[in-house]
């Protein structure tokens, strides 16, 4: 089977490869660090001889803040170890340079081919190996697995789709998921999944999201109320921030903003798409239903207000998303409306803000229960539903207030994960 995977491998990778480096190429920065994504690092990146080292794996920003909360609090217990942190998307290598400090070695996750693979373990020869959440790629594990390098599966959470996936092909990933020495899952539904798939029973324990504890309220990068201010935009606005919106969400928010407008004119629209590669394509759809928008990229601590105030301010820069959070009176969550999965609603919660998703949360289905159990979110259906919900909630403080209050006490309710991650990972070595 090994045979066959390394032979097919590179087979997908190359019909693969134009989409993938026109993604990368778009993102930008995709020059730093290439050679790393096949396993080739320079020598200066290697550990301490003699010193072991734990490898965590965090595929992008929102793993990157989980580990890096986790690590806050594992580092002090393991003073004898290195930390080694990879990473798949160059926003999440921009959040590991931001938040982890210099002594954590800071690197791309090497592609599944088997050289690339050896390359990268010989280099690092890790002690432990932690995955956040789950990006499971057979070479890597395989060969982890047969060094006999312990490995880890941390804040797991395992859909039902997801589930008959790797039972299609419990062939290849059984054997794998037989050999981890500890699972930290995010509820008892996910702990369940896991243990059918075959992870060790024993070792499989649900501790909690760390999500919550990751999105504790620290220094923004930005003052976003200020730089809204910059642009003219009053402090009495009613502001409602779209984060980690997908395609199609734009059209949508856009129209549904202007027929807000229609009851609330001192409303602002901010805009942050999950990817800002696409921020030409959001552009054109502001551009054809006539919404005035300024660009976050172009506002620098020069910047004055325009002689026409814009309307929407559409953020196409990475790492901000939580300091306009900050500055919303009102959220609505991306990824939930035009498309499936949805995106982490815990960051806005613990800013105790009102939150509107559309119905499409299933990546998030244990953490909407929480809320929803407490009437701490608002769902709306389609577009129509979005429209009736955020007029709504715009007309009335004391319920936005009240949502605000109920989410943030579901976070404090579910926090502590990280504590016994922790205790999992540091009594597991």
């Amino acid at each position: 089977m090994r045979l066959v995977y390394n032979i097919l491998f590179p087979i997908f990778f190359v019909l693969s490869a134009p989409f993938y480096f026109l993604k990368m190429w778009r993102r930008g920065s995709w020059q730093a660090g290439f050679a790393q994504r096949f396993g080739i690092y320079d020598p200066s990146l290697r550990t301490t001889i003699g010193k072991p080292c734990i490898w965590f794996h965090a595929v992008s920003v929102g793993e990157v803040g989980i580990c890096a909360q986790l690590l806050r609090e594992l580092s002090p217990k393991l003073p004898s170890y290195e930390f080694v942190v990879s990473t798949t998307t160059t926003t999440g290598m921009g959040e590991l340079k931001r938040l982890m400090p210099p002594e954590v070695r800071k690197i791309y996750y090497p592609s599944d081919f088997y050289f690339s693979v050896r390359n990268a373990l010989n280099t690092f020869r890790p002690s432990a190996f932690v995955l956040v959440e789950a990006e499971l790629w057979p070479n890597f594990l395989w060969q982890t697995s047969a060094g006999r390098i312990p490995m880890f599966l941390i804040n797991a959470r395992l859909s039902d789709r997801s589930l008959r996936g790797y039972k299609r092909f419990n062939f290849i990933f059984g054997p794998i998921f037989a050999a981890f020495r500890a699972v930290g899952c995010q509820s008892e539904a996910d702990a369940t999944r896991l243990k059918e798939l075959g992870f060790p029973k024993e070792y499989v324990k649900a501790v909690g999201n760390l999500k919550f504890d990751a999105a504790k309220p620290g220094p923004s990068k930005i003052n976003a109320a200020k730089l809204l201010q910059q642009i003219g935009i009053s402090q009495d606005s009613k502001i409602l921030v779209a984060g980690s919106t997908h395609a199609g969400e734009e059209a949508i928010l856009a129209e549904t903003f202007i027929q807000l407008r229609e009851k609330f004119p001192n409303l602002f629209l901010v805009l942050v798409p999950r990817h800002f590669e696409r921020t030409k394509q959001v552009c054109a759809e502001l551009e054809q239903r006539k919404v005035r928008f300024i660009l976050r990229s172009e506002i620098t601590q020069e910047t004055t207000a325009p002689n026409q105030k814009p309307e929407c301010l559409l953020v196409n820069t990475t790492g901000e998303l939580k300091a306009f959070y900050e500055a919303a009176t009102l959220v609505f969550v991306g990824k939930s409306l035009s498309a499936h999965g949805g995106q982490n609603p815990i960051e806005p919660a613990a800013l105790g803000k009102a939150i509107i998703t559309g119905p499409n949360m299933e990546n998030f289905r244990s953490i909407m229960d929480a809320f929803r159990a407490n009437d701490a979110i608002v769902k709306a259906e389609n577009p129509a539903a979005l429209l009736q919900r955020c007029a709504e909630l715009l007309s009335d403080d004391a319920r936005r207030t009240q949502l605000g209050k109920r989410a943030l006490q579901v976070v404090e309710a579910n926090s502590g994960a990280t504590a016994r991650t922790v205790q999992l990972i540091s009594t597991s070595l």
